[in-house]
């Protein structure tokens, strides 16, 4: 299967731009539904509509023409529960029927790892039991299920699961890391850093995407783990950030129980863009295997996390005076750093 015109939900945020520029590359056709603009120098060469995917008629009218959808659209853990709920439930719905009445025989769910909730062990596995943590863990794991249905309807629904995943147009969370290392401040870390903890390239991701939009059915109809096959620990990887920001700072490791309960408290009073599964989960070791992956899909992922964090990295001063004023609750805009800006004074 080779389609020449992807639909991609969410294609104006981090991974819709990422994957955009992948496949414009590899001369495929594309058009990005989202509800935020598409605002990016590559908007001559896509067709863009604006929409909702809780608006499932403007979803199949959308759909005219195309041959695979990816949907990698969903409300994030900083939105309220009810735009968690409707947006990756009923829009995951949505997309799914609208893909199914064009008569689109293949849909690839971007799904998470936070549907694996807080492990009591490692590697995780495929088959390893799902616990949602909150509104988006919970959310993650119920859009699943709809995409089980559909498969068993006759639709052809890859399922990835990927890692936490950096790159170019990635802000967010990493944009703390980033933002104190250019300053010459050393960062904090929730316990000793001696965790390990997989990120994953958002070029990585697009190549787990592409292999499953062109391998055979029989192949790609299941779900895969995504994440760097290369990484150490917490506070090795993100140290390398540090080094390369050339002030000779360094990762500060901080009791775990004190920190953890202050950020349970400032999440609370919302003077803290940290919410629980990020800091609930920074403490212990997080990783999944990618056999699968990588024996099914032919999956090969290029960049460790250190190269996958240092890369975001230099995007991020590069492209410093673009989003110095904005922020926000998505991937795309640094997070308010609320009392912890004030923290950033002591390191």
């Amino acid at each position: 299967m080779y389609p020449q015109r992807v639909f991609i939900t969410g294609g104006a945020g981090f991974l819709g731009i990422n994957l955009t520029r992948y496949l414009l590359s590899r001369g495929h056709q594309v058009v990005s539904y989202d509800i935020a603009p598409f605002d990016y120098p590559e908007r001559a060469q896509i067709q863009e509509i604006r929409g909702d995917i809780r608006d499932a008629d403007a979803l199949y009218a959308a759909m005219e023409g195309c041959d695979l959808v990816v949907h990698t659209a969903a409300a994030l853990p900083l939105y309220s529960p009810t735009d968690i709920m409707t947006t990756d439930l009923d829009g995951t719905r949505n997309v799914l029927t609208a893909a199914q009445r064009r008569a689109i025989t293949r849909v690839i769910h971007i799904s998470s790892t936070a549907v694996y909730g807080i492990p009591d062990h490692h590697p995780l596995f495929e088959n390893d039991t799902l616990v949602g943590v909150g509104p988006y863990g919970e959310a993650k794991v119920q859009a699943e299920q709809i995409c089980v249905q559909f498969r068993n309807q006759g639709l052809v629904v890859p399922i990835l699961r990927p890692k936490s995943f950096v790159g170019p147009e990635r802000l967010g969370v990493f944009a703390l890391l980033y933002d104190w290392a250019k300053d010459g401040h050393g960062f904090p870390m929730i316990g000793s850093g001696n965790n390990r903890y997989q990120f994953l390239d958002v070029e990585d991701l697009c190549q787990a995407i592409y292999l499953c939009a062109t391998r055979d059915d029989a192949v790609v109809n299941d779900t895969f783990n995504v994440g760097a096959k290369l990484f150490t620990t917490m506070k090795e990887d993100y140290q390398a950030v540090l080094d390369v920001a050339g002030f000779g700072k360094k990762i500060v490791p901080l009791p775990a129980a004190p920190v953890i309960w202050t950020l349970r408290f400032l999440e609370l009073l919302k003077l803290s863009p940290l919410y629980k599964w990020v800091y609930e989960t920074a403490v212990t070791d997080s990783f999944v295997s990618i056999e699968k992956a990588e024996q099914r899909l032919g999956y090969t992922p290029q960049y460790s996390n250190k190269d996958a964090l240092i890369r975001n990295y230099h995007w991020y001063v590069a492209n410093l005076p673009n989003f110095a004023q904005s922020s926000g609750v998505s991937h795309r805009v640094p997070w308010k750093q609320g009392m912890l800006g004030i923290a950033k004074l002591f390191f």
